[in-house]
């Protein structure tokens, strides 16, 4: 029985009375005391590793994110510490010297630990740091990598038989070296659960955000992104940012056409009636449009519809018939069916897990 605050345990006995069992209540009385007072979780404890010639942007990412953007917070949810993990002087890119706040000892308490982009791919890590960082993981530690952070990763021994991704210029020389891992190259990051990994340097950025919406939802990982004036989210992988002759006098006009595309994706987004707004026979469209992007209008379409219905998912209470009709898929049974394909999800989990 419960009485306000307080919780009340009555302790029963049996006692025979004209040889019926009654059921009669003793004098003992426990009373506990249960005090109702606010409990805030306690903050993720985010280490940033840092090494003789460390990738200042790629540090500065995980810093920002995790850090600078909650300055001023009385009561921030993360808190971060940079992790020296090499021994000696630490000079950063652009002539910057490191002062870490401590050394791998760090790991020990983490529940998050980050590995900006390694210096070079042929460049041995040390056995001290791969060690530690298997045993932060087997701690419980989150792991994640920035760009060739997932050399680190991997020479710890942390990728072996996953899903992993790195810059599209590595990708061969990853894929040489760590033959067991399984490599994702058209994709912006990739989330294992307790192993993250993203591809190039501003893929970063997505990786951060995406972390941050797992932990604390969506509003917050899109007042972030408004503060850093970079999108919650971006469509597509990687493979539209690999370097690709684009015909000069088109760009502009296909520039402007994805613009519209965006705003229009609840519309009819056919090869036809793309190609004759761009002016262009199917067949160059097509051509032009793969050469800027590295996908098909097909998959261009269904990625940056799948990131629309992800955002109303999100942040709005729309059913799901809605959101599949504003996002451009037309019914819920193939809002769900792109959704498991991609996302290897339904809308439903997806809403349980990120909404709030």
């Amino acid at each position: 029985m419960r009485t306000g605050g307080a919780w009340l345990w009555v302790r029963r006995g049996n006692s025979r009375v004209g040889g019926k069992n009654w059921q009669v209540a003793r004098l003992t009385l426990i009373v506990k005391i249960m005090t109702k007072h606010a409990t805030s979780k306690p903050p993720h404890r985010v280490a940033v590793l840092a090494y003789d010639g460390l990738c200042t942007f790629e540090y500065g990412i995980a810093v920002e994110v995790f850090g600078a953007a909650w300055s001023g917070d009385p009561a921030p949810p993360y808190t971060v510490a940079t992790v020296a993990g090499e021994p000696g002087a630490l000079h950063a890119q652009g002539g910057l010297t490191v002062t870490p706040g401590g050394g791998l000892e760090l790991l020990e308490d983490a529940t998050t630990v980050i590995v900006p982009g390694w210096r070079r791919p042929h460049h041995q890590v040390p056995g001290r740091l791969a060690e530690a960082l298997a045993a932060a993981h087997r701690r419980g530690a989150r792991m994640v990598s920035i760009c060739g952070g997932a050399y680190v990763l991997a020479a710890a021994g942390l990728l072996a038989g996953r899903r992993a991704t790195t810059h599209w210029r590595l990708a061969d020389d990853f894929a040489r070296r760590h033959p067991g891992v399984v490599f994702e190259a058209n994709v912006l990051y990739v989330d294992e659960g307790d192993i993250l990994t993203s591809a190039g340097s501003a893929a970063g950025i997505d990786l951060c955000l995406h972390l941050v919406r797992r932990d604390l939802g969506p509003q917050a990982a899109n007042a972030i992104a408004c503060g850093l004036v970079v999108p919650p989210h971006r469509g597509g992988g990687q493979a539209q940012f690999v370097r690709r002759p684009v015909a000069s006098d088109g760009s502009a006009r296909l520039a402007e056409l994805l613009d519209w595309m965006r705003a229009s994706l609840d519309q009819d987004l056919s090869l036809d009636r793309l190609s004759r707004r761009a002016g262009l026979a199917p067949r160059t469209f097509l051509r032009r449009f793969s050469e800027a992007t590295g996908m098909t209008p097909a998959e261009w379409v269904t990625a940056e519809r799948l990131a629309h219905a992800c955002d109303l998912l999100e942040t709005t209470r729309l059913g799901m018939e809605e959101i599949a009709a504003g996002s451009g898929f037309g019914s819920a049974a193939t809002l769900r069916h792109h959704f498991r394909r991609r996302l290897s999800t339904t809308p439903t989990l997806y809403r349980a897990q990120f909404a709030r």
